[in-house]
């Protein structure tokens, strides 16, 4: 019976590896798209071949932020935030964020100043959608949603997460309505839903044929949404002399709609898919963060990146039709994928391992030495 159980455990955690992989690739390339300088010019004609693959291939960044906290929410309600481990997290940012400034500060692209050097001492600079600050304070808020989870019913928990969507989903989509929103509070109700589907199991969570048409279908309709508000925006800007930008009014934050709706059903079929336990599979996901932090660290960063390497603008304005943008665009996201990918594992092993090592001997030898304080006092 143990043997099943773990056996379940490996597949279910491999399939969610996997999913977390792919939910990286999703953000990987939005950032393709969204921070390249592109949609100034997807804007100017939405309708082309180039601009509609474009807008179709970018449009799942937000999808992806749900889909990688769910699998937090999912396995991290019934886990304990240890030192290690937010230490662990805390150094992978302060690691990225100090060594990336420092190349580009020592190759000349970018100047030393005090307000930047500042900056990146800082681990959290904002609450709002700075994904990587809001994910430090809410991963500190995960012992406390834990006893929450823990201690409500099943209902209650029902209920609890039924609010919040209506308050940040439902009515924060309606037009002229204004719900302010930011990561950590939005992170806390992703953990509210993964921890649900963790504690309170039902038979039609297993149900893989109703979640595998739950995700095309959801997908389906934020495809067609996308489509439909381009057509939309064109009617109305070209009859009203307008500058509406409206592609992705219903997948535009990691609280519409369509963006919930995708991120959940297609984490409950990653749940259910039954691949076995795969070493590949979970050494890839284990640097999906490391991945995030690399690509996404600045402005510097993305400018560096997307414009001037890559130059995702210029094949757009040169590149020829949508089937040469579309190389231009797989072939960059899975080499910015793959190389971060190997840095941040060469990173885990060679500088991680013996950095928390020395960090943790040191805390015990302090908190040794407060505890021997305290007795002799």
């Amino acid at each position: 019976m143990t043997t099943s159980i773990q056996s379940q455990k490996s597949q279910r955690e491999s399939g969610l590896e996997l999913y977390r992989i792919i939910g990286m690739f999703l953000i990987v390339a939005h950032h393709y798209v969204v921070n390249s300088g592109l949609p100034e010019l997807m804007y100017q004609d939405p309708l082309c071949g180039k601009s509609i693959f474009l807008f179709l291939f970018g449009m799942w960044g937000k999808t992806g932020i749900n889909c990688f906290v769910l699998i937090t929410g999912y396995f991290m309600c019934t886990s304990k935030i240890t030192l290690r481990k937010f230490l662990k997290l805390l150094l992978l940012v302060y690691f990225y964020k100090v060594v990336i400034y420092g190349i580009f500060v020592i190759t000349g692209y970018q100047s030393l100043t005090l307000s930047e050097t500042v900056k990146v001492l800082l681990p959290v600079t904002s609450v709002t959608q700075n994904f990587v600050g809001c994910y430090l304070l809410f991963y500190l808020t995960i012992p406390f949603l834990n006893i929450l989870v823990s201690k409500m019913t099943k209902r209650q928990h029902l209920l609890l997460i039924s609010l919040c969507l209506l308050i940040y989903t439902i009515i924060g989509g309606i037009p002229k309505i204004r719900v302010d929103m930011n990561y950590v509070s939005w992170f806390m109700i992703l953990f509210l839903i993964g921890s649900y589907l963790r504690l309170h199991p039902e038979k039609w969570f297993d149900n893989k044929k109703l979640w595998r048409n739950a995700t095309a279908v959801t997908i389906c309709l934020a495809i067609a949404s996308v489509i439909a508000m381009l057509c939309a925006q064109e009617w109305i800007n070209s009859r009203f002399n307008m500058n509406l930008e409206l592609a992705y009014f219903l997948v535009s934050d990691s609280n519409k709609i369509l963006a919930v709706a995708v991120a959940v059903s297609s984490f409950m079929l990653f749940k259910n898919s039954g691949i076995r336990y795969n070493s590949t599979i979970n050494t890839i996901a284990s640097a999906t963060f490391g991945v995030l932090l690399i690509h996404a660290n600045s402005d510097v960063m993305r400018q560096w990146l997307w414009r001037d390497t890559l130059g995702n603008a210029g094949w757009y304005i040169n590149g020829g039709g949508w089937l040469e943008m579309a190389a231009h665009a797989l072939i960059s996201i899975v080499a910015v994928y793959a190389v971060c990918t190997v840095i941040e594992l060469l990173r885990a092993k060679f500088i991680e391992t013996p950095v928390l090592d020395a960090c943790e001997s040191a805390s015990l030898k302090i908190w040794d030495t407060i505890k021997i304080w305290k007795t002799n006092r």
